[in-house]
């Protein structure tokens, strides 16, 4: 299975960023057994889908109703139609800052899927789940909630623990494996043998420092990258890191 690597670039861009990374990028050995995604916030999804190569285009977000009157809303159909391939759905952004419910990002899934496009459902536990030994119960019960009817297919999830998103702190290696691996067992029973196949990301100040040793382990298939995605170089060490590490 290929390294896959997510550019979240949340509410950070301009044309001038844009236009710098793909001059950059352009400049950088092409990379091989990994898929490099893009996701801009959406203003910018048609200029990054013109200026780069060799990277897919993924958007942070989709609406969880098809069209309609729904003011400031991106329906999934509106993201196919700009070429996205990948959305991220359930970031702890959303769920936190705008109330996002389990049952929203299992429907936003379920139509992304229904578009074609790769659904990247996020799921992680705060520092209190944590210090309470809580995590495993926690992210468990989430992911299968966010996951009701969603088929396995074209379906990749982001573990993102909340408490190292934009922190600076990491789970160590042993932390990001583990739970990784109650992911994948709990996919695996959810979907039976297909739930094996699902690509499990890791998403938590993922860094070019931090990253080799994340992707040396045998349940990280990649991650999902905040504030270093944002420089053409960074983001191509991270990507170089996973490729190395599905060697």
């Amino acid at each position: 299975m290929a390294g896959l690597v997510i550019a979240n670039w949340k509410m950070h861009g301009s044309l001038e960023l844009i236009a710098e990374f793909s001059k950059e990028w352009r400049a950088l050995p092409r990379l091989t057994d990994v898929n490099a995604v893009l996701c801009p916030p959406a203003p910018y999804l048609a200029s990054v889908s013109g200026a780069l190569e060799g990277v897919a285009l993924g958007a942070q977000n989709c609406a969880d109703r098809i069209e309609g009157a729904f003011t400031g809303e991106v329906s999934v159909q509106m993201l196919s139609d700009l070429g996205c391939g990948y959305v991220i759905i359930g970031h702890s952004e959303r769920r936190a800052l705008y109330n996002e419910t389990d049952a929203q990002v299992a429907v936003k899934a379920q139509l992304a899927i229904a578009q074609g496009l790769q659904a990247v459902v996020c799921v992680g536990e705060t520092l209190a789940h944590r210090d309470a030994d809580q995590q495993d119960k926690v992210v468990t019960e989430q992911l299968l909630r966010s996951l009701a009817e969603v088929p396995c297919e074209n379906l990749v999830v982001a573990y993102e623990p909340v408490w190292a998103i934009g922190t600076g702190r990491t789970a160590t290696p042993a932390q990001a494996e583990a739970m990784h691996g109650v992911i994948r067992e709990c996919l695996q029973g959810h979907f039976g043998e297909a739930g094996a196949g699902i690509p499990v990301i890791y998403g938590g100040s993922v860094k070019p420092e931090n990253a080799g040793v994340l992707f040396e382990c045998d349940n990280i298939d990649g991650a999902l990258v905040g504030g270093a995605s944002l420089n053409a170089n960074s983001f191509w060490q991270i990507a170089s890191a996973a490729s190395a590490g599905r060697a």
